[in-house]
């Protein structure tokens, strides 16, 4: 007799949870995140006037620097070009109008360390060689990875004076002084009031070369002048003071 065959019986799976806990089915969606906010620019004014004994200066003014800028300053003598890097640097209280650091109020704190400025004095002891100097402002504000009094000089091209009395300097030499600060000292913004003067070609090439060395670096510069811009980089922007009547 043919054998009947014997049809298996399946026995349905368990699945064991540890501790009890089943998984559960996420019907939420998943949205995507938010796209992070815009960094702050390094240094931004909103309104900004000044004025001397109650006669406008310049303003108001809405500007703003951004990492690896540029920022050029153009007008003629008694415009307010210097004046507008003083009031920045805090040198002189804005008449009206906000001043803000990477989107933080201006400060003495907010600026200390990271402004650095160079104007038609250099802002040294005359008594005191290119070394000491440097040496003095690098125990106040650190220095820049790498960098010392001497390699700041050497990029400036005068590291033979390294040792000199400043007064014994002439204008340019000393002028190349100040630009070691700019190489040697960490600050992320430049302000440069009229950082062509007493330079020849070569010196003025020297400028813009570290100038964009300062903005790859994701610093930002901001420069004024009435001569010499046409040796500026092109693409930078532009703010054209006039002198008030």
């Amino acid at each position: 007799m043919p054998q009947r065959s014997r049809s298996r019986r399946l026995t349905p799976t368990r699945h064991i949870y540890v501790d009890s806990v089943r998984p559960r089915r996420d019907n939420t969606s998943h949205a995507m995140p938010a796209p992070p906010a815009p960094a702050a620019p390094l240094l931004s004014a909103h309104r900004l006037a000044f004025s001397r004994n109650d006669e406008p200066v310049f303003g108001p003014l809405d500007f703003s620097l951004g990492r690896g800028e540029t920022l050029l300053v153009e007008g003629d003598n008694g415009s307010g070009k210097t004046t507008l890097l003083r009031v920045l640097a805090g040198m002189l209280p804005p008449g009206d109008g906000e001043i803000f650091f990477s989107g933080h109020p201006a400060s003495r704190d907010a600026r200390n360390g990271r402004v650095l400025w160079l104007g038609h004095r250099i802002g040294m002891h005359a008594a005191l060689s290119a070394r000491e100097n440097l040496a003095f402002m690098a125990g106040l504000y650190g220095m820049r990875e790498g960098a010392s009094p001497f390699t700041a000089m050497q990029r400036v091209g005068i590291e033979a004076w390294l040792d000199e009395p400043l007064a014994t300097l002439s204008a340019g030499q000393k002028k190349r002084v100040g630009l070691a600060r700019l190489v040697l000292l960490p600050g992320d913004i430049w302000l440069l009031d009229e950082p062509y003067a007493n330079l020849d070609r070569h010196g003025i090439d020297l400028v813009n070369a570290l100038i964009r060395e300062h903005c790859a670096r994701g610093g930002g510069a901001l420069v004024t002048s009435h001569g010499a811009v046409e040796f500026a980089a092109g693409g930078a922007r532009r703010i054209r003071l006039r002198a008030h009547a």
